[in-house]
């Protein structure tokens, strides 16, 4: 007859993955304690750092169950719905959901360096989209930002330069470094899982847009695009993965 898990069995499974996960991902040392793993790993990852006290709680758990001198003897059986918040907290800590299947959009509309600015302004307006990547050569060099856009109009206005003029004759690659786009937007391969993605937003606040690419190569076209507003939608994707 075949044997029964028990409770405690598989929440030590699952207790065992997320320590072991989190060492490796973030290279921390065997001799560290496991509260001080998921305590480093706040800074690092998003999912840790919102279940923070629930895993430290666990880790106090853990050491409950099982006796001191054996962690394999069990002397305690945990409640079903503690062992399957685990479960859960393990499964998206080791294999957590990839931002180009579920978060990002892959209708991804570029611009070239020589469009002009009318012309990213009617784009942005028909598409609904404000931040366009911005290709030359067949390189990225930066985004297009709708507000950021409007306030180099408005410069220009202050200047006292024709607008008309300056919309129809500017190109937006002539403006983009006074856009300082760098600033707003990063690059990356086509294995960012959403927990990455929002870490990236939270380090960076001034970040708007991440562009996914083949190896995360400026040199080749976006296959999926992903802004602050998709941050809600990513958190309802962790919720109930």
């Amino acid at each position: 007859m075949e044997q029964k898990i028990t409770n405690a069995q598989r929440f030590l499974t699952a207790y065992n993955a997320i320590d072991s996960v989190l060492r490796s991902m973030y290279g921390f040392k065997r001799t560290m304690t496991y509260s001080d793993v998921i305590r480093r790993s706040v800074l690092l990852n998003s999912v840790v750092r919102k279940y923070e006290d629930d895993l430290i709680d666990y880790g106090r758990l853990r050491n409950a169950i099982v006796h001191k001198s054996n962690a394999n003897y069990v002397i305690a059986e945990p409640h079903l719905d503690v062992v399957e918040k685990m479960e859960s907290l393990a499964h998206i800590i080791s294999t957590p959901p990839l931002a180009l299947d579920r978060i990002s959009n892959k209708d991804v509309l570029c611009l070239k360096a020589d469009d002009s600015i009318k012309y990213v302004m009617e784009l942005i307006t028909r598409s609904g989209y404000s931040n366009l990547p911005v290709y030359k050569n067949e390189q990225l060099i930066g985004v297009a930002n709708g507000q950021r856009l409007l306030d180099s109009i408005g410069k220009a206005s202050i200047d006292k330069i024709d607008l008309d003029d300056f919309v129809q004759k500017t190109n937006i690659g002539s403006v983009l470094p006074d856009m300082n786009s760098e600033k707003y937007y990063a690059v990356a391969d086509e294995n960012l899982t959403i927990e990455n993605t929002m870490h990236l937003f939270e380090q960076n606040r001034k970040l708007m847009v991440v562009l996914i690419t083949n190896q995360g190569s400026l040199k080749y076209p976006p296959l999926g695009i992903i802004t602050m507003v998709d941050v809600i939608e990513m958190q309802k994707v962790l919720d109930v993965y």
